[in-house]
């Protein structure tokens, strides 16, 4: 019975190959054309012109990006270090859509949303508020009224965008007030941007964490002042566990932290390496961040202020935390 069966079945063999060789050429003759030959020959278009009679006015940037107050230079040799954690991973942190920032006498809007994406709105501002507008540049990133002069450049944070409203060279409180309601209420239209948020204007700068010496240290290409704001931001935020971390101090006329710290090293004691030391417990030790002008740059530095032992590894891994609350 069963040669029967493997006879029947070998008659069918045949007919199976014919047909598979069948479709192939079908495949071939366009029944299942693959598509991706048809641009192995492409050529570009011409770029379209429009005639010389058009009228100019009525024509404009689509999408204006402002390309203003790129500060710095590029650091072009950058160490290869371990990418920093975001902020809202473990830390808890997630910035609000419009924050302060002070130093001193100035203030300023921090925006969660890149510089092509704020321009419209503070337009909109400005229009809503029937402000007689002297000069509107986006490429630079300056909307002139007789009232004050508003500036828009990227933020030290990637994606990020800084907001002033200014007469004279003084911050105008009363518009900076103004400003933080508008943007607040453009924040839930803002999280749904088009794909110009991804444009940063100081996209060519780098932080560099790199090692002199024995000694690590952080290269911000961005001014002191405007550093030490950011850091005083986040570090009142995140540095608030006592034990762990925790901001003790902070001078603005210095540009320094004092700042109680428990390193990676200490963190990961295991209990025989407690048992066979001077201290039975892990604890935490007081470190200064001092931030240092170097031209158009800052330098970042960990220095140890305690008795305790605080080696290359554990300095690197603290300004590494801390110089990621800038990317």
């Amino acid at each position: 019975m069963s040669s029967v069966l493997e006879k029947r079945a070998l008659k069918w063999v045949p007919l199976v190959l014919a047909a598979a060789v069948t479709l192939t050429g079908c495949a071939r003759d366009g029944f299942y054309h693959d598509r991706n030959l048809d641009y192995t020959e492409a050529a570009p278009a011409p770029p379209l012109v429009l005639p010389e009679t058009r009228n100019t006015q009525r024509y404009r940037d689509a999408l204006p990006v402002p390309q203003a107050a790129t500060q710095g230079t590029r650091l072009d040799e950058a160490a290869e270090i371990r990418p920093p954690q975001s902020l809202a991973i473990g830390s808890g942190l997630e910035p609000e859509y419009v924050e302060r920032r002070e130093v001193g006498d100035q203030t300023w809007l921090v925006v969660a949303a890149d510089t092509g994406t704020v321009w419209p709105q503070l337009e909109e501002f400005v229009r809503s508020r029937q402000l007689a507008v002297q000069e509107s540049d986006a490429s630079q990133g300056v909307i002139v009224t007789s009232q004050a002069v508003i500036r828009l450049q990227s933020a030290l944070r990637e994606g990020s965008s800084e907001v002033r409203c200014e007469s004279g060279g003084r911050t105008m409180a009363s518009c900076l007030d103004a400003l933080e309601s508008h943007l607040n209420a453009r924040s839930a239209s803002a999280s749904l941007s088009s794909s110009w948020t991804a444009q940063r204007l100081n996209d060519e700068q780098t932080m560099q964490v790199r090692q002199q010496g024995d000694e690590w240290e952080v290269v911000i290409p961005q001014p002191v002042d405007r550093v030490w704001a950011e850091l005083n931001h986040y570090l009142e935020l995140d540095f608030a566990q006592e034990g762990q971390r925790d901001l003790l101090a902070s001078d603005p006329n210095s540009h320094e932290f004092l700042v109680e710290y428990m390193t990676e090293t200490e963190r990961n004691r295991n209990p025989l390496q407690i048992v066979f030391s001077a201290d039975v417990r892990k604890m935490s030790q007081e470190i200064r961040l001092v931030l240092q002008p170097n031209g158009d740059q800052t330098i970042l530095r960990a220095i140890n202020a305690s008795e305790r032992a605080f080696s290359a590894d554990d300095q690197r891994e603290l300004l590494e935390r801390v110089s990621g609350y800038l990317r």
